[in-house]
């Protein structure tokens, strides 16, 4: 099954240099996030923001019920937005290569349980956690990392942003790591941030922008 997605296609019409995917939150959806495409200032970028696979009783979609101690979907979830991200290349012409996958709060989660695990050009974790130390792939590297995270997040403790941090770089993956006097939010500085990892993973990987 495949996930709804709101796509805001290069300012000009051309063929996008490369896809952002940005995963929303607990609650969030995809029409709260695309309005924010602009503020990343790629032009040349397509985005694409999916919406979760479940309906949130409180409102708004879930990746999966945080409510639950057995994180009742993930599972599923995961298998999904997997599947979801593998199909994109047959559908824009971009390839997972040039694919950088954003998320916020548990779409930050997202972001790092799945984007680690394919050979994607980047991740952007903002406001989230990590699941679970990754697993190595068989001789293939993991996708480099940027973790932002608001020192007053009342609502995911910056602890948990440091615990990911470390156990990233413990296994070997790339990380930049940026704090900002911010809530569970995020503010305009952090899009400057976005762009610039975005602009760096371009310049490493030699892809002509």
């Amino acid at each position: 099954m495949s996930l709804n997605f709101i796509s805001v296609p290069p300012a000009k019409g051309q063929t996008p240099v490369g896809l952002v995917v940005c995963l929303h939150g607990f609650t969030g959806n995809s029409q709260q996030l695309a309005p924010f495409a602009p503020m990343f200032a790629l032009p040349e970028y397509q985005f694409l923001f999916p919406d979760a696979p479940y309906s949130n009783p409180y409102g708004g979609r879930m990746w999966y019920n945080l409510r639950n101690q057995d994180d009742q979907g993930l599972t599923a979830s995961r298998q999904q937005l997997t599947d979801w991200l593998k199909s994109l290349e047959s559908s824009t012409g971009v390839p997972l290569s040039r694919t950088v996958l954003a998320g916020f709060s548990q779409g930050g989660a997202m972001t790092l349980e799945v984007g680690l695990t394919l050979p994607l050009a980047g991740l952007m974790c903002m406001s989230g956690y990590l699941h679970s130390k990754p697993r190595q792939m068989s001789g293939k590297s993991f996708p480099p990392v940027l973790i932002v995270h608001g020192r007053q997040d009342k609502m995911v403790p910056l602890s948990s942003a440091q615990s990911a941090r470390e156990v990233l770089k413990a296994a070997g993956v790339s990380v930049e790591y940026r704090e900002f006097d911010m809530g569970h939010i995020v503010i305009p500085a952090v899009f400057g941030v976005m762009r610039n990892f975005v602009m760096d993973i371009v310049q490493a990987s030699g892809v002509r922008h």
